[in-house]
């Protein structure tokens, strides 16, 4: 199947509700001009310097989203142009892309990590961290950031009843967020792997990659 088959194939199994992120991490511009020549306008990638490097070569209506770990020190290099970060999970990281969004006179759209695998090895805070902060006069005193929703990401586990659960609890802690930080409005879970699973659940962004663009290409 090519990139634009699968692009439609996905898109047409998607609710309206449901935003298409599709993750492009190690892929050639010539893979992601293919998906935008379907009609993708939004990429997802991880390495800021990579996401960088994609963004200087296409067309500029696409929106870049950073999904992965963010490091505080890389921020400045995508201040400009990032359309969402997906995994912030602290408030010192908030308060550096809220300082770097200044300098361009921007808001830059966020989501708060929240830890719901069972593994160590997935980073986010744990929802009562993220409803203390969205309570800060700390927070609040930052107008160069929006944080409109909430990103979690499930155990790599084929236990889909565990999977559940976990995406389960990412929706009840965006429920009770909501009730005191009412901009909230997205909730980005599910991957290529059960991104069915995670809209049944009450995801509304869901980040695809190797169903999309094929296994990755890692040196």
């Amino acid at each position: 199947m090519s990139i634009k088959q699968n692009l439609n194939t996905i898109k047409q199994s998607l609710p309206d509700h449901v935003t298409l992120v599709a993750v492009s991490k190690t892929k050639p511009v010539s893979d992601l001009m293919e998906a935008y020549e379907t009609g993708q306008r939004i990429f997802g990638e991880n390495k800021i310097q990579e996401m960088s490097d994609k963004h200087q070569e296409m067309p500029k209506d696409i929106k870049w989203h950073m999904i992965g770990h963010v490091q505080t020190n890389k921020v400045k290099y995508m201040a400009e142009f990032v359309d969402l970060i997906h995994g912030v999970e602290s408030f010192k990281l908030l308060k550096e892309i809220n300082k770097q969004a200044k300098k361009y006179d921007r808001i830059i759209d966020c989501l708060l990590q929240i830890k719901i695998a069972s593994e160590d090895s997935k980073f986010g805070m744990s929802p009562e961290d993220a409803s203390t902060l969205l309570q800060s006069e700390d927070f609040s005193s930052l107008k160069n950031i929006s944080v409109i929703g909430v990103m979690g990401m499930a155990t790599f586990t084929e236990d889909q009843d565990q999977i559940k659960q976990e995406f389960g609890v990412l929706k009840t802690t965006f429920d009770s967020l909501k009730t005191v930080h009412l901009d909230l409005e997205t909730i980005s879970m599910g991957m290529s792997g059960d991104y069915q699973l995670a809209i049944d659940c009450g995801s509304t962004m869901v980040r695809v990659g190797s169903s999309i663009f094929g296994a990755r290409n890692y040196n």
